[in-house]
């Protein structure tokens, strides 16, 4: 496939044209190609997760230097994001140049968000890898800069449920469920503990009440799933 097209709409050419193909390259279509010996774009990916989050944070940090880091992290992660990446890989047409197996371009798979916002995070290890860090930043900045200017900056005194369920519900990590695990103390005087789980991730939160609990408990969960 001749991937210079693409390499017009990243804005970036590459010296290992290679780099490029592999972040290309859905494990579907390697599994169906065993003997050709290929590699797919899942490590790539991996990295390229950490080039958008280090980049996007500092980005953030210079926008904003005067929210602190709580809310900088989810302000990260409503934009780093299955449906944010995705987004930009439509708009810079990412799907056409994918290759993947039989099975994968049947149920539309140069479509579906997931493949996308991976693809996108492995063509920017793959710039990173072939140029550095500054053409990443580069790329990376050219894409998510409008982004950053219009987000909304978070309430200094958040309603984490609120944050928890809007930032759950855009990428798509299941419903958060609350339960009282414990309470501390005398009647007049009780601590609560309140363990949620959303999906793979599990925090406890205290309060003098359930609600406040639950409270402390979202935000906690908030700063965990804000690792991606």
């Amino acid at each position: 496939m001749n991937l210079s097209p693409l390499e017009k709409k990243l804005g970036y050419r590459f010296k290992d044209k290679s780099l490029l193909a592999e972040a290309c390259r859905h494990s579907s279509y390697v599994n169906e190609q065993p003997a050709a010996g290929l590699g797919d774009n899942e490590r790539l990916e991996f990295l390229g997760d950490a080039v958008l989050s280090l980049t996007v944070s500092h980005l953030l940090m210079r926008r904003h230097p005067d929210i602190p880091e709580g809310n900088l992290s989810r302000m990260r992660a409503g934009l780093v994001n299955e449906v944010q990446l995705a987004d930009i890989a439509r708009s810079i047409g990412l799907g056409r140049y994918l290759q993947m197996g039989k099975g994968e371009i049947q149920t539309q798979g140069r479509r579906k968000k997931s493949i996308l916002a991976d693809a996108l995070e492995a063509v920017t290890a793959a710039i990173y890898l072939d140029g550095g860090f500054n053409a990443a930043f580069r790329f990376i900045q050219s894409h998510f800069s409008g982004l950053i200017r219009d987000i909304r900056k978070p309430n200094l005194d958040p309603d984490f449920k609120s944050q928890l369920q809007e930032f759950v519900q855009i990428a798509h990590k299941g419903m958060p469920v609350y339960k009282v695990v414990s309470e501390k103390g005398p009647d007049h005087d009780k601590t609560f503990v309140v363990e949620i789980r959303v999906r793979d991730v599990v925090a406890r939160g205290e309060g003098k009440s359930k609600k406040t609990a639950e409270q402390d408990a979202a935000g906690k969960a908030i700063l965990q799933l804000n690792v991606r």
